[in-house]
Order: structure tokens, then C-alpha cells, then sequence
């Protein structure tokens, strides 16, 4: 993805590490025994007489539904295969047993319960929500196409002049300001070309570089948090909010900002005055200095104008009544109908991320529409739980999943789980400030995840520059990390209890 963008080539330097990795013979051994225990699982799981999972009137699409998750569940965790690949299995497999177009045979209603809507099953790949993803990305891929992009990055880096922990700050800016609404990764990769004339200045044994070298993947992971578009878990997070058939709450583009925008931009501070504390500059003045630019011509405007009326319009989605799914399409439908973006410039969206979230809409949708999320709610106390044991815990999990496995698998395997775990709670969440609490919650803890250079792929591409070793990336990424999960929550917390009251 985004092969016009400036540090393209850290990207792909990043992949080429991760394919070689992937397909030594030891790992493919290894993998190969994964496949086999997934397997195993699955299979059990699916052919269980139905008593064993203590639920009554359980039918065997449901226990169905229940072994696909589990599929879905190892294979992310162990990532036998891509994300995306799990996810066109999930889809596959609801599809061929679990729906009214399955296998005839196995698909019988009178024998195997209440099948799956085929329809349901595919519009999951046609939600919404994705087109919120895929604006995001047209939005994205048209910005690196004309350099407004790397214009704007040159712009605002200026007035925080020459100093080097005011440049510091302003690579931490700018970068999370880019991650609300670009890739991190590319974000990530264009800011750390930014700075290799930087590194020249500073001498070699110093800190200093470290501390930018950090500063680029701790911003490009806090600043996914400020908007629904910045990472996946929070479009996951929104789909379930704001679904008509279920939560529907009704939370905008506008409101998740106002929210979670101050939030990024305290954690940035705070990330600021660490990096400071932990890696300070021996060199007090930094020249700097960017190469690139926007192309001139209409193209460029069309561009400039098109991506600041989008962003009004999902500013102001209460006062438009333009909610934020459709304004995504205007920048897809300008931009082709101008030129702007054309058939190659479409091969540059990110599919296998909206393959990945499509998977997970669908075990969403399987649990719901099959019946067994109802079924659950009446065979598992949930409405016994302590509200801040699943706060705590959701919170946990996810942050420790995420920062061992894809923070979207993290996210799409929790949120339908607790969504029937919070809907069964009822008012007993109106303590710790409501459903919103939770998933929202998830979403923030899964961008805190910062720890290794594998938890994210700003991390990777940091370690990569040679600059980082693993245990200042570690040290600096847990505090930021924990810091920003009990600044999230509370902030949450504080927030549903004023809007309850």
C-alpha cells in the first residue's frame, strides 16, 4: 500500500523481513503443527453432542457458529496465516454450513436450527463501516499522490523552530495528527525519512536520536485514537455503538473527536516530557530541513478543498445530518470523477485490512442473527459479573493480545463477545459509565499496545532503522502504554457517569 509515498521503500524493506522470517523451514514446520491443533479443535468442537456446552435448546448451527469462532479465535492468535486469510475463512465457512446457500445436506433447517442469511453473511463485506474504511484510505492514497502529505509536514514542523525538544514535539504532533487520518504505518515510514537528515546533526552515541526514533511509532499509535478512521479497532468499536439492531447510540465522527482528540493530545505531552526525561539531547539545536512537496496544478486543489470539506462534514455530522459513512464516499466520488484517482490508485487500498474487519462483522453477525448470543445470555450469568472485573479484564486481554497479535484480529474477536456480555449487564454498567465504557474502552487499550517491535508495524519500522534497541522500545512502551490506558478509562468512566447523571 501507498507506493507514491514518501519511505515506501521502509515499508517494503519491513515486509521483505517479515516474509523471510515467515518461511524459514523451522517456522513452517511449526506453523504446519498450528494448522493441525486448529484443526483438531474446530473439529471437535463441531461434532460435540450439544450437551456439552451447557447450554439447553443449543441447535447445531449455533455449535457451529461456536467452532468457527474458535477457528477464528487460534488462527489469529497463532497467525497460522494472515489475518485477512482467517477472515475469508470465517466467511467461507458461515457461508457453506451455516447458511440458506450452504451444503444442502448439511444445511437442512428442519434438522440443524434457524440458518444463516447468505446475504447477511456477504453484506458484511458491504457494511457501512467499510465504507468508512475505504474513504479513509482514498482520502489517504490522494494526499501522498499530490505531496500534500509531506507540504504539510514541512508547514507544520516550522513554527517549532530549531531547538531540539521543540522539534521533538513537533515530530510527535505532527505525526499523530497524520495517524488520525492516514495509515499509521505509512505515516509511521514517511516521518522517519523525514528524519534521516536529522540524524546526521546529532552525534552518534547520543540519546537524542532515540528519542526521535520513538517519538515517530509512540505518535502514529496514540494518534489512531483520535478519530473513528485512525485505526480499526475504533471503526469496530463504532459499527457495534452505533448499530440500528443493536446499541444504537448514535455516536458521530464529530463526537468520538471531541472525546478522543484532547485525550491523544495530553498523551502526546506526556509521551514528550518521557522521551525527554529517558533519552535527553546532548545537541540543544537541530537544522531542519525536508525535501518534497505538493505537486502544483488543479489536482492538488481538488484534493485541498475535497479533504477539508470531508472533514467538516464529519465534524459536523449532528448539524448536517450527513452521518460520517456516507461523507466517507465523497472524497471517493470526487476524486474519481476528477481524475484525481484512478484503476491503479485503487489497487493501493488496503484490502486485506477490510478483509480482516469483515471477518469480523461476520462472527458478529453469526452469533446474532443464529441466536446464540440470546442463547448465551440465558444460560451464563452475565448479569452477575462485576462491572469493574470486566472493565479490567477486557481491558487486559486486549492490551496483551495486541501487543503479541494484529491489534484489528484483538478487536474483532472481543468486541461481539462483549456485546453480548454488556447487553446481558444491563444498567449494572451505568457505574463504570456504560456499554460505551467497554468497547471504547478495548479500542484504546488495543492502540496503547506498544511494547514489542512486532506489536505494531510503526514499532517495526522504528527497530528497523537500527536506532532502537528493543529494550528502550519496550521500557518507553509499557509506561506510555499503561499511562494511556488509565488516562482512556478514565476519561471514559468520567464521561459516561456525566452523561448518565
Amino acid at each position: 500500500m501507498f507506493k507514491k509515498f514518501t519511505g515506501y521503500n521502509l515499508i517494503e524493506s519491513y515486509h521483505r523481513m517479515r516474509h523471510v522470517k515467515k518461511y524459514q523451514p523451522n517456522r513452517v514446520t511449526k506453523k504446519l503443527i498450528e494448522a493441525i491443533v486448529v484443526l483438531i479443535v474446530t473439529l471437535v468442537l463441531w461434532n460435540l453432542p450439544s450437551s456439552a456446552f451447557g447450554m439447553e435448546g443449543l441447535t447445531a448451527i449455533q455449535q457451529r457458529i461456536i467452532a468457527i469462532f474458535a477457528f477464528a479465535t487460534l488462527m489469529w492468535i497463532m497467525e497460522v496465516v494472515p489475518s485477512w486469510a482467517t477472515s475469508v475463512g470465517i466467511i467461507g465457512l458461515m457461508l457453506l454450513f451455516c447458511s440458506d446457500s450452504g451444503v444442502k445436506p448439511l444445511c437442512n433447517p428442519d434438522e440443524v436450527g434457524t440458518l444463516l442469511s447468505y446475504k447477511g453473511v456477504m453484506a458484511c463485506f458491504a457494511d457501512p463501516v467499510i465504507m468508512l474504511f475505504i474513504g479513509g484510505f482514498i482520502l489517504a492514497i490522494a494526499a501522498t499522490k499530490t505531496g500534500l502529505d509531506a507540504q504539510l509536514a514541512k508547514i507544520l514542523l516550522i513554527p517549532f523552530g530549531k531547538k531540539s525538544n521543540m522539534v521533538l514535539l513537533g515530530f510527535l504532533l505532527i505525526t499523530g495528527l497524520f495517524s488520525m487520518f492516514v495509515s499509521n504505518t505509512a505515516t509511521a515510514a514517511m516521518m522517519l525519512t523525514f528524519l534521516t537528515p536529522v540524524f546526521r546533526q546529532l552525534p552518534a552515541n547520543g540519546k537524542g536520536r532515540i528519542a526521535l526514533a520513538l517519538s515517530i511509532p509512540i505518535a502514529a499509535n496514540l494518534g489512531g485514537m483520535g478519530t473513528p478512521i485512525g485505526t480499526p479497532p475504533n471503526t469496530i468499536a463504532l459499527k457495534y455503538l452505533n448499530d440500528p439492531e443493536g446499541l444504537n447510540l448514535g455516536i458521530g465522527f464529530g463526537q468520538w473527536m471531541l472525546i478522543m482528540v484532547p485525550l491523544v493530545l495530553v498523551l502526546l505531552f506526556i509521551a514528550w516530557l518521557l522521551l525527554q526525561k529517558i533519552f535527553p539531547f546532548t545537541q540543544k539545536t537541530i537544522e531542519l530541513t525536508i525535501e518534497g512537496g505538493m505537486k502544483k496544478g488543479v489536482q492538488s486543489k481538488i484534493v485541498i478543498a475535497t479533504f477539508i470539506v470531508t472533514v467538516l462534514l464529519w465534524l459536523l455530522d449532528s448539524v448536517t445530518g450527513i452521518n460520517s459513512y456516507t461523507v466517507a464516499l465523497i472524497p471517493f466520488l470526487v476524486f474519481s470523477m476528477t481524475g484525481v484517482i484512478g484503476r491503479q490508485d485503487l489497487e493501493e487500498i488496503n484490502w486485506s485490512v477490510i478483509w480482516m474487519v469483515a471477518g469480523g462483522f461476520a462472527l458478529g453477525y453469526g452469533l446474532n442473527q443464529s441466536g446464540l448470543a440470546a442463547l448465551a445470555v440465558e444460560s451464563i450469568p452475565f448479569g452477575e459479573f462485576s462491572p469493574i472485573l470486566v472493565l479490567i479484564l477486557s481491558g487486559l486481554i486486549c492490551y496483551t493480545l495486541s501487543n503479541f497479535i494484529s491489534n484489528s484480529a484483538t478487536a474483532a474477536l472481543l468486541m461481539p463477545i462483549l456485546v453480548v456480555v454488556c447487553a446481558a449487564m444491563g444498567d449494572k454498567l451505568d457505574a463504570i459509565g456504560g456499554t460505551s465504557t467497554i468497547l471504547i474502552g478495548v479500542a484504546v487499550a488495543a492502540s496503547s499496545a506498544m511494547v514489542l517491535p512486532i506489536s505494531t508495524p510503526p514499532n517495526a519500522l522504528a527497530y528497523a532503522t537500527n536506532l532502537v534497541e528493543q529494550r528502550d522500545m519496550a521500557r518507553i512502551g509499557l509506561i506510555v502504554g499503561i499511562i494511556s490506558m488509565v488516562l482512556g478509562y478514565a476519561v471514559l468512566y468520567m464521561l459516561g457517569n456525566f452523561i448518565g447523571a
